[in-house]
């Protein structure tokens, strides 16, 4: 096709688009580089004033420069979620934007970029531009394509997926919707007229939404021309082979190399079939040419699970797994591609569409797919309740991940308020089981003729939350004002309850109550052996309301009991009517997935280590499940292997969470706990403590890590006799008040913890504050200082009650020493941070007066630090003393996983000292729970 052929049709193209939505018409020019990276881009924008206002300003989304600045918006949200990634990435490695120089109409113009935005450009126009009148911008600009390990698009061995690579106009709608790159995935949709020439290597094969007019080769060079009229998805692909493939459908083309090599072309076709053919008949024809559906998109935000398995675990069908990932990333690009919202503030629109037809996409075609796929049928498992799910049960179980830490968050909500954690996952499900508690109150087919109906009159015009509600209301005759004004923006559990059952007649009075503060509707069911006998839709309230069944033949009567309504406390849901327990009783063995149609009791195997004990094995007997509850109680008997001997632990606490805004007080947890295990060979200690917490976090935002803890404990110790150290307490009580400040992000960590304790032989207080500063160069500085005092000390005979200065006598049993009481050997080489936090193995080695101690350590290379303690100490009767030591530190995971060579201390060059070798410290975690923080905390 001739150059002259392609402006005709282009001509022709655009003419035919001028009686669509379309604002603003971008024809580019890209040159792509031999290895990708680099992209000089000259681009002109014919922008129109679409709006009611004349402009003195335009505003230009340039999202890719969001990686050039670890200051920046982007940057900030890695740092608040502690990936360390892109801040220790070089200029090279995150890319950006260097514009080379922006015109309006053939003239320079004043640009800039808005203070802590640098991915937005402000254009300042020279006169003001009136409505329904445009003008030429012209951008000569390079993008350096970011590597792909920091949000999945980018760079990544020979191939490409470019995202944000095109400067666009900013969506103006009553407003301007300029909000910066958070990797949210939410650009503001728009459409444009594009006209593109794409200059790459030809060994590379490119991959757009955007329809080919023409393709040439010439030097080593393959030059493509694009065209697209109303479009908005502006993806690129790039990679050295032909890895999309087209399939043709009665309802619509695809494009995608999302394949699974275990099906045969013939049957992923008719996955693809499948799924357009939904799409089609549940949403609306989709506008465009083709959908791309690409394997980038899909691990940008994959399906939750499937993601984690290992390719050699397969519990699900190579059909069903298929089909549900290519299903997911097919229903988000058609969505995306066709709904234009405003992103950031209207994003669970999408999400409850997405959702919602992804659950009746498996309902309908496969129905019969459990939750562990193929391991529900495994010996053992199969007893289990998690085996009786379904896959799409799966949406409340994460959700209630979440809610049962009050870490709930509203459905419509700005996505980046969110915690990671809800906004890739937990509200997008929790919009979904909205839609899917409407379709279930309103009646069949209601809600899904609503969907179809608001897809087919918005796709590809602007619209929001208020025309979904509009859509909705009209399809019904019940009020949904509940939904829409009060279920949305709920930010805690509800909790219902059935407060009495009064038989009279052959009828049943219940009282109902919900203890929320908006009116909800609820389901009420009557029950007879665990199965439903009938169920009514109760009409919405709030406070209490009383209904009266005819109740037959049950035993139990329940509301909610399939949690249509997000509820965390289900026991008092439930009335006996004809037995004397609102829930039957179940034993479970292993941990379980919690069934709260039954009062549960689990049993797992456990084992413990320490040098004196061995291995310890048993069993914990607990109520918890694999999520947590308010109340919960544990009790741990083992057997000692080494020490022959019968150890163990018990405990019992219960948490309250006070979801009054006007109550700062986020959580209250009392409780009380008892241990017995051996302190050295042959030696026991048995440890009861009772404590009250009460712990501040912002509910407003969750996302802010600062954090105030205030707590009581009282902590006895009953301690067998050493006959070999008759000095040492053996039996002692201790009151401790803690006070615990905390603001923990990746570029900066500031902690501080203030400590008071009395005992019948001592009163002391402490004072602990930690600094820790990353810097841009990625150098960092941990600063910390230690003050002790005691106020008295009658107990100066030995050293056991003293302030430590390098490895304390833990007489509170508070941290996990291996060999506690050993002072030779590896374990007795085991560092503790705390107190002192010497490193090296100094005399004097404890403080029965004061002491005072400062902690440093700076970045060498990478996770080589040298680190430097310093510090003065008093003991009674004798003249303070200063101490210190240096040597490097090897930090493979802060706080977890380190190593403390000596260098330099009071004692000397300490490399040429004997037995240099046990002078080494180490930090090793081996306690399950406190690794699974290490990976949490980037999620909420």
């Amino acid at each position: 096709m001739s150059i002259q052929k392609v402006k005709i049709f282009y001509s022709f193209f655009l003419l035919i688009s001028s009686f669509t939505y379309a604002q603003h018409e971008i024809n580019a020019s890209i040159n792509i580089s031999d290895d990708l990276r680099d992209w000089n881009i000259k681009q002109e924008i014919i922008y129109k004033n679409t709006t009611d206002k004349a402009l003195d300003t335009i505003y230009l989304y340039n999202w890719l420069n969001a990686f050039s600045d670890k200051k920046s918006p982007l940057a900030n949200r890695y740092a608040e979620e502690f990936v360390r990634k892109f801040h220790f990435a070089s200029d090279e490695e995150r890319g950006g934007t260097s514009i080379q120089s922006i015109n309006i109409d053939s003239e320079k113009i004043t640009w800039v970029r808005p203070d802590g935005h640098p991915d937005l450009i402000k254009l300042i126009l020279p006169d003001l531009l009136y409505p329904d009148d445009q003008l030429q911008i012209k951008l000569d600009y390079n993008q350096r394509i970011p590597e792909a390990r920091f949000t999945g698009y980018g760079y990544e061995e020979n191939q490409l997926s470019a995202r944000y690579w095109l400067i666009k106009p900013a969506v103006y709608d009553e407003d301007w919707m300029i909000y910066s790159h958070k990797n949210l995935d939410d650009l503001p949709r728009q459409q444009n007229e594009y006209k593109f020439q794409f200059t790459l290597p030809d060994q590379y094969d490119l991959t757009t939404s955007f329809q080919t007019l023409k393709q040439s080769e010439h030097s080593g060079q393959s030059t493509i021309y694009h065209v697209g009229g109303n479009h908005v998805d502006t993806k690129v692909y790039i990679n050295d082979n032909s890895s999309f493939e087209l399939i043709m459908t009665d309802y619509g083309n695809v494009e995608t190399n999302l394949i699974s090599n275990n099906l045969t072309p013939e049957i992923r076709a008719l996955v693809i079939d499948r799924v357009m053919r939904f799409l089609n008949r549940n949403l609306g024809e989709y506008p465009f040419d083709k959908l791309v559906v690409a394997d980038t998109d899909y691990k940008a935000s994959p399906v939750y699970g499937l993601n984690q398995l290992p390719e050699f675990l397969r519990p699900f069908p190579d059909t069903f797994q298929y089909s549900i990932k290519f299903f997911k990333t097919a229903v988000r690009k058609y969505l995306d591609n066709t709904i234009l919202i405003n992103n950031r503030k209207d994003q669970w629109l999408i999400n409850a569409l997405e959702m919602s037809l992804m659950m009746d996409f498996v309902d309908i075609n496969f129905s019969n797919t459990k939750l562990l796929g193929s391991v529900s049928r495994f010996p053992i498992i199969n007893w289990s309740h998690a085996a009786e799910l379904d896959f799409n049960d799966r949406y409340l179980f994460l959700w209630q991940t979440m809610a049962r830490q009050n870490l709930d968050e509203a459905i419509n909500a700005p996505q980046d308020s969110l915690l990671r954690f809800n906004q890739r996952i937990t509200n997008t499900y929790k919009a979904g089981l909205g839609v899917k508690l409407l379709k279930d109150y309103t009646g069949e087919g209601q809600i899904e003729s609503a969907i179809r109906n608001f897809y087919r009159s918005n796709k590809l015009k602007r619209t929001n939350s208020a025309v979904f509600k509009h859509h909705f209301q009209k399809a019904t005759k019940k009020d949904l004002s509940w939904f829409f004004n009060g279920y949305i923006q709920m930010t805690h559990p509800v909790d219902f309850s059935i407060s009495d059952a009064i038989k009279k007649d052959g009828s049943l009075k219940l009282t109902i109550k919900n203890k929320s503060d908006i009116a909800l509707p609820v389901k009420l069911v009557q029950l007879k052996d665990n199965k439903v006998v009938s169920a009514q839709w109760l009409s919405p309230f709030k406070g209490e309301t009383t209904v009266t069944i005819k109740h037959g033949a049950i035993d139990r009567v329940a509301i909610n009991r399939d949690l249509l309504i997000l509820e965390n406390y289900m026991p008092n849901n439930f009335k006996a009517v004809n037995t004397l327990t609102r829930r039957p009783f179940q034993f479970r063995i292993f941990e379980d997935i919690d069934d709260q149609r039954y009062s549960q009791l689990f049993a797992i195997p456990e084992f413990n280590y320490n040098l004196y004990d061995g291995i310890s094995i048993g069993n914990k007997f607990y109520n918890t499940s694999i999520l947590p509850k308010n109340f919960s109680y544990k009790l741990s008997p083992k057997y000692g292997l080494k020490s022959n001997a019968l150890v163990g632990s018990a405990a019992i606490d219960y948490r309250h969470f006070f979801n009054d805004s006007e109550n700062q007080t986020f959580s209250t947890q009392f409780g009380a706990n008892a241990t017995r295990f051996s302190y050295n060979f042959d030696l026991f200690f048995r440890r009861f403590s009772g404590f009250i917490n009460f712990v501040y976090r912002d509910d407003d935002n969750l996302r802010d890590n600062e954090r105030h803890v205030f707590g009581i404990r009282s902590v006895n110790i009953d301690r067998d006799r050493d006959i070999t150290n008759e000095v040492d307490e053996p039996d002692y009580n201790i009151v401790n008040l803690q006070y615990y400040y905390s603001d923990k992000g990746l570029d900066q960590y500031l902690t501080s913890f203030v400590d008071y304790e009395i005992a019948q032989k001592f009163s002391k207080l402490s004072f602990t504050t930690s600094y820790r500063k990353l810097f841009e160069n990625n150098r960092q500085i941990n600063l910390r200082f230690f003050g002790g005092l005691f106020l008295y000390n009658e107990a100066r005979d030995s050293d056991f009650f003293s302030f430590a200065l390098d490895r304390p006598t833990d007489y509170l049993f508070d941290y996990n020493y291996y060999g506690r009481s050993e002072d030779s050997g590896l374990l007795s080489q085991q560092f503790i941070f705390a107190e002192g936090g010497f490193k090296s193995q100094l005399d004097p080695a404890f403080a029965n007066q004061w002491i005072t101690t400062v902690n440093a350590s700076t970045t060498i290379w990478n996770w080589i630090f040298l680190y430097g303690d310093a510090g003065w100490m008093k003991n009674k009767g004798k003249s303070a003393q200063f101490v210190y030591d240096s040597g490097i530190r090897l930090n493979f995971v802060e706080e977890y996983f380190e190593l403390f060579l000596p260098l330099y201390s009071s004692k000397g060059f300490e490399p040429q000292l004997p037995n240099y070798d046990e002078s080494v410290r180490f930090i090793v975690t081996l306690d399950f729970k406190t690794l699974l923080g290490l990976f949490k905390r980037k999620w909420y």
